[in-house]
């Protein structure tokens, strides 16, 4: 997949394409049907597929007081983005300048004069321009005076949910990781480093292990069963995880954390650079205070049990779909 960080970086000849704007945030089932469309037509007729998006969220420079934390910060989403098969992603700096752009000049110098696009694909509820002035009618009337075509698609929905960005960002905040990876179509993952001042040597002997400061979206303090990838690519090693999101207040410390367990836990090359990806497959409870360092370790004892539980039935249920297929 092609990267554009401005559109100085497009080459004079790219296109004709087929695009789709958006925000992706979570490149949930919903973005993804909208661009195996875009890829899949694309491809028929032998033509460039392309996503546009915006980096900082534009929430963030228009409302900055009441912007939310990314389900996806830029570098995840453009991995997710990549595994679609898209071709391209046109990431525009989305500046007060870029904010004042009319739809018409949006639509001229990006969508026919950059990418020379034929085909728009976007949601029934877009909207582009300064004040977000335009909806989706503008833009097939600006379609058709500049010849490109617009696809609209209503909302989808999964389950009795809209499957939506916000949705699926609220979902995550109330701690229910379960039921948003029917949505997100995987488990909700955040990447990271290790903390800094843990002590972390060229081996790492302590099954325990501290994300760096998270600044974006986190599910709400609790203990969850999760999964921990240490390192990046073939030479990455994923174990069982039991992880505490919260403030530890059985200690009586006002220190926010996201602290693994590591239940599978060998000595490992690790230092504070290291790539870790938390993957959050299902909360176990709320956080707590407990009368005293005991009665945590106690329960402690029974988060770890429930979650190797849950490991095993996974592991049972997956060996068999394995062994039953022809």
């Amino acid at each position: 997949m092609i990267i554009f960080n401005s559109l100085a970086d497009i080459p004079a000849d790219f296109g004709p394409s087929i695009a789709t704007i958006g925000n992706f945030d979570g490149v949930h089932r919903g973005h993804q049907w909208v661009i195996a469309e875009v890829v899949g037509q694309a491809r028929a007729e032998n033509i460039r597929s392309i996503a546009i998006t915006f980096d900082p969220h534009p929430a963030r420079v228009i409302r900055p007081e009441s912007s939310q934390p990314l389900i996806t910060p830029l570098p995840q989403k453009l991995e997710l983005l990549a595994a679609t098969g898209i071709d391209a992603v046109l990431v525009l700096p989305f500046t007060t300048e870029l904010s004042h752009m009319t739809a018409r000049a949006f639509a001229t110098e990006v969508l026919k004069d950059a990418l020379h696009v034929t085909q728009l694909h976007e949601g029934e509820n877009f909207r582009f321009g300064y004040q977000a002035e335009a909806g989706v009618e503008s833009l097939e009337a600006l379609g058709r005076e500049l010849g490109f075509s617009v696809r609209v698609y209503a909302p989808r929905h999964l389950r009795g949910e809209t499957i939506s960005s916000s949705r699926i960002r609220q979902m995550i905040a109330e701690g229910d990781v379960t039921h948003v990876r029917a949505l997100l179509g995987r488990s909700f993952a955040v990447c990271s480093t290790p903390a800094s001042g843990r002590g972390y040597g060229t081996r790492y002997t302590v099954p325990t292990i501290n994300l760096a400061p998270y600044t974006e979206l986190l599910p709400a303090n609790g203990v969850y069963i999760t999964e921990l990838t240490v390192g990046t690519g073939t030479s990455s090693e994923t174990f069982d995880g039991v992880t505490n999101v919260g403030n530890r207040p059985t200690f009586g410390a006002d220190s926010f954390t996201v602290e693994t367990h590591l239940l599978n836990f060998h000595p490992i090359d690790l230092n504070e650079s290291t790539p870790l990806t938390l993957t959050f497959l299902r909360r176990l409870r709320a956080e707590m205070r407990w009368p005293n360092p005991e009665a945590l370790k106690e329960q402690i004892g029974r988060d770890v049990t429930k979650a190797k539980r849950y490991f095993n039935i996974c592991r049972a249920v997956g060996s068999k779909l394995h062994s039953a297929r022809p």
